[in-house]
């Protein structure tokens, strides 16, 4: 490490004592690489380390989190998407050196771009009048991610101007942009006002899209038009002798779930202190205990349940509802737009959405279901692979909406609780052998 050479000893030593150090284990287990990190604790750390990881589409099947004092301990078993260990050099460093930063800030390649946020009322067809004013306004889409929940949208996406390449930084343009979406977005009967934002700023999108939809309230809402088979199970209550507030969440396994819930809790305000994640076969059960930032635990009936709702909508928000679609072809201007329209006038609702650009090709994900949220019909999904091109837009996964599928769900949820006891166990017995309680039984 190279010093800056105005620092002084002192400032030196708090550095390393504060820095976080990570090891990297691939003979402890024979199914997964570890990754242990200790660290001076901080509030949202725990959240970088998951962020790391999860942005390197890595599967975290078991963790366990630990803070004694002012200290921060984890260990994370985690793999590829297909299951393998980690072993490759250059993902191994990239991970030691990101999780051993002590600023967690990272741009994500969108320098020279400009940001634009939506939220509003979600409704057939929206996305394709989205796409369909930004290519009237010629701003060309890099990059984008598009989450539906409640009946609510919220979309980050990443522009530049069709004609210099360059980030939209005009006042006047960028005030053009914010009123014709706002437009958009409000429709004809939105009792919520539509918000855009237009920004230089550069964000980790997911956290952002989770703050967007936090901040929208997505979570007061019932669901209007789809039939949530997986709908997370999450359960708070108080440890009042040790002063904490203990959640367990229940729900189907999936990548980028312990980011959701941990980024949800952060920007809650709330400091995970210990913490069992387990998941078998397709089930996850995770176990947090939690206080707020000055110290104390959840205090009211009301906060109980503003948690739990938060937690659910934070699963939810980025469940793949219908079939995922695939579309990767030569970029153009208005290819979006032209796409989702396609999608609109055939009766097909975007759930959500993620867009990339690489190399002037367009790498375009999206889940679709009919227009009241029930699985498409395949005839209708060929004919839009006809129109778009078969070569160019894939079926990559059918949604799995069934009634055999949620009764099985319905009666794993008996298991699911007494192995949410034995996590519990788990970091009881934990914190009895760090001395912090008397007794684990």
């Amino acid at each position: 490490m190279e010093w800056h050479a105005c620092l002084d000893e002192y400032e030196k030593l708090v550095i390393r004592m504060t820095t976080p150090r990570v090891v990297i284990d691939n003979a402890v287990c024979p199914t997964a690489t570890l990754v242990k990190v200790d660290s001076a604790r901080r509030h949202g750390i725990l959240l970088d380390a998951v962020q790391v990881l999860t942005d390197l589409n890595l599967s975290i099947k078991k963790a366990y989190v630990s803070s004694d004092g002012q200290w921060f301990m984890d260990v994370f078993h985690v793999s590829d998407l297909n299951g393998n260990k980690l072993t490759d050099e250059s993902v191994i460093s990239y991970i030691e050196q990101s999780l051993e930063t002590t600023d967690p800030d990272r741009s994500h390649g969108f320098h020279g771009l400009t940001a634009l946020e939506l939220t509003g009322t979600d409704r057939v067809g929206l996305l394709s009048e989205v796409f369909a004013v930004l290519a009237d306004l010629q701003c060309n889409v890099v990059d984008a991610k598009v989450w539906t929940h409640n009946g609510r949208i919220a979309s980050l996406i990443y522009v530049k101007d069709c004609n210099s390449g360059s980030p939209i930084e005009d006042s006047q343009q960028i005030h053009g942009i914010e009123a014709r979406l706002r437009n958009l977005l409000k429709g004809d009967n939105d009792i919520r006002s539509a918000k855009t934002s237009v920004s230089m700023a550069v964000t980790h999108t997911e956290r952002r899209l989770h703050q967007m939809m936090f901040a929208d309230r997505d979570y007061e809402r019932t669901p209007v038009l789809r039939q949530k088979v997986d709908s997370p199970v999450v359960t708070v209550q108080n440890w009042a002798e040790r002063g904490y507030s203990v959640v367990n969440v229940q729900c189907k396994d999936r990548t980028k779930l312990l980011f959701d819930v941990v980024c949800t809790l952060t920007d809650m305000q709330y400091v995970v202190f210990h913490a069992t994640i387990n998941t078998a076969a397709d089930k996850a059960y995770l176990e947090f205990y939690i206080k707020h930032i000055d110290g104390s635990p959840i205090s009211s009936e009301p906060e109980r349940h503003r948690v739990i709702q938060c937690l659910q909508a934070a699963v939810e928000r980025r469940a793949s509802e219908g079939v995922r679609l695939e579309l990767c072809t030569s970029d153009r201007q208005g290819l979006l737009a032209d796409v989702t329209r396609t999608f609109r006038e055939n009766g097909l609702n975007v759930t959500r959405a993620e867009i990339s650009t690489t190399r002037d090709m367009a790498q375009n994900v999206f889940y679709v279901t009919d227009a009241i949220g029930k699985v498409a019909d395949p005839k209708i999904i060929e004919d839009v692979r006809q129109k778009i091109g078969l070569g160019k837009l894939k079926v990559k996964e059918l949604a799995l909406v069934y009634d055999e599928k949620a009764e099985r769900e319905e009666q794993a949820v008996g298991v699911g609780g007494a192995v949410l006891v034995s996590l519990g166990s788990i970091v009881r017995r934990n914190l009895y052998n760090l001395g912090l309680i008397k007794s684990y039984s």
